[in-house]
């Protein structure tokens, strides 16, 4: 029969007892050591966008398995290509676990596209997003200025595009050119190319363009990939100043050339399209001129012509004032009848208007107003005389209300505020006065215990040259030196023992300021400008 078992003894064994964490350290140690620095290609997933902390989380996935990544947001600033959904990569950063949900993770250091398809891909659903928030659209492009006067490049300043683009401006029309130095390749490529697009169109210190030239050679995918940044194109469509594209060989396509103004298929293209050739422009002016002066003088023949034919049907001038003089005869022989028979007329109304006058007719109105008038003065005299009987009666009533009786209490009572005002101020003066003695005395005190005085009253003594300046080493004495010596109560003057006296050290002169060298002076040939 077999014996019971007891649970409360545990099982001999020597394997080691790890605590959970102790486990997990001892993993994440392992790991961190094997994969400290590893590449990995798969398919962005679960990506939705950078976290409110800055940091963004998503997962590497191939056809068999799914590995979980993360990038710090330190790190994500240094990208060279943001995570997308579905794009597929090779990220490189080391491996480490995650102890709280006991998994392992990649910590992305870097991103790279996995080859030229996948970043033609990205390259073609960058083209879609823009392209649907309309900054291709051809009605938002605008035409380039005919004859500008200040163009702005955007290139590297040692590359051979710059050369082409100078030499072309100066043989065709030279005009000022301004160079924007920029990298037209690597990581930084695209934001730089950005600034420098909206810093021509800012306050940057120099002239503002008329146009933009944005401008390199041709490359690979990889190597013009900087041009199809999105804020690139961003900053170009949102700029003022019309930008002319001229980014690779006429097969190479960009983002940057769909945003543009105008497209041009080499950088030496560009600078023929912003700049017309100057002898054409003046050709063309002359044949202009030519062209106005023909038309001038052949409008000029037709009018003169055509005024012609118009004097042709007028009649003549005689014949043209034959009517008005008759009209003016008639007229006047009217007026001299008219003019007898209105005074006649007004005569006779006068006489009769006399004849109906008299003295008599004016008596009574007269008499009328006369009585009216003695009436109002009569009411006059006893209004004034009733006035003057109030104001005696009320001036009698006001003066047994006054006295000098009325003064004497108000004057009183300023008389003690001015007392209790003059002793108050006494008081705060006395007050002031002794404040002020006593900081003058502490600062007196301050002042003796400072001074160097203080010190020559307890033997020793102050060292001077001739010219009162302080001397405060024994090495800084000459021979023959002429000395003063300072005491408490006077001064000395002595001579160091070993020669005749000095004369006084004359001070340097001040050096002159070194010329400009030649070569800093000399201008730019081509009137070119870095910033």
């Amino acid at each position: 029969m077999n014996a019971p078992f007891n649970l409360t003894e545990p099982a001999a064994t020597n394997a080691h007892e790890f605590s959970v964490s102790e486990l997990s350290r001892s993993v994440k140690r392992s790991i961190e050591d094997q994969f400290g620095q590893v590449r990995v290609r798969g398919e962005i997933g679960g990506f939705r966008g950078r976290h409110s902390s800055g940091h963004c989380y998503f997962s590497l996935k191939d056809s068999e398995a799914t590995l979980d990544a993360v990038v710090w947001r330190s790190a994500y600033s240094k990208l060279s290509i943001p995570p997308e959904e579905g794009l597929e990569v090779v990220a490189t950063g080391r491996l480490t676990t995650f102890a709280r949900k006991s998994s392992y993770q990649l910590v992305v250091e870097q991103l790279e596209p996995a080859g030229v398809g996948a970043l033609m891909k990205l390259l073609e659903e960058r083209r879609k997003k823009l392209a649907a928030e309309g900054l291709f659209d051809e009605d938002r492009k605008r035409p380039l200025p005919t004859h500008p006067r200040v163009i702005g490049v955007v290139t590297s300043p040692t590359g051979a595009v710059i050369r082409d683009i100078l030499h072309r401006v100066s043989e065709r029309f030279p005009s000022h050119v301004v160079v924007w130095p920029v990298r037209v390749q690597g990581e930084t490529s695209g934001a730089e190319v950005a600034n420098a697009v909206a810093g021509f169109s800012g306050a940057y210190g120099g002239p503002r363009p008329d146009v933009i030239i944005v401008a390199r050679g041709g490359g690979s995918v990889e190597d013009l990939w900087g041009y199809n940044d999105e804020a690139v194109v961003r900053a170009v469509a949102a700029s003022p100043i019309p930008v002319v594209s001229a980014v690779g060989h006429e097969t190479d396509w960009t983002l940057i050339d769909h945003a543009a103004d105008k497209r041009a298929p080499t950088p030496t293209g560009a600078a023929e399209m912003v700049v017309p050739v100057r002898a054409d422009c003046l050709a063309t002016l002359a044949d202009r001129a030519r062209r106005l002066d023909t038309a001038m003088a052949t409008l000029s023949e037709s009018r003169r012509g055509a005024l012609r034919l118009l004097a042709r049907g007028l009649p003549p001038l005689d014949a043209l004032l034959q009517m008005p003089r008759q009209r003016l005869d008639l007229a006047s022989d009217k007026l001299t009848g008219a003019l007898f028979r209105t005074v006649s007329l007004a005569r006779q109304r006068y006489a009769g208007t006399a004849g109906r006058l008299s003295p008599s007719l004016a008596a009574r109105p007269l008499a009328q107003a006369r009585d009216h008038a003695e009436a109002l003065t009569g009411r006059l005299d006893r209004a004034m005389d009733a006035s003057l009987r109030e104001a005696s009666r009320q001036a009698a009533s006001l003066d047994g209300r006054l006295g000098p009786h009325l003064l004497a209490r108000p004057i009183g009572e300023a008389r003690s505020r001015l007392s209790a005002a003059s002793d108050r101020a006494d008081r705060a003066m006395a007050r002031l006065n002794a404040d002020r003695r006593q900081r003058w005395q502490t600062a007196s005190k301050l002042l003796a215990a400072v001074s160097y005085t203080a010190v020559l009253d307890r033997g020793f003594a102050l060292v001077r040259r001739a010219d009162d300046s302080p001397i405060r080493r024994a090495s800084d004495i000459g021979s023959g030196d002429a000395l003063q010596l300072q005491f408490a109560d006077a001064r000395v003057s002595v001579v160091e023992a070993g020669g005749a006296p000095r004369p006084a050290t004359q001070p340097a002169k001040a050096a002159a300021p070194k010329k400009p060298s030649r070569r800093a002076a000399k201008k730019n040939p081509d009137q070119t400008e870095l910033f």
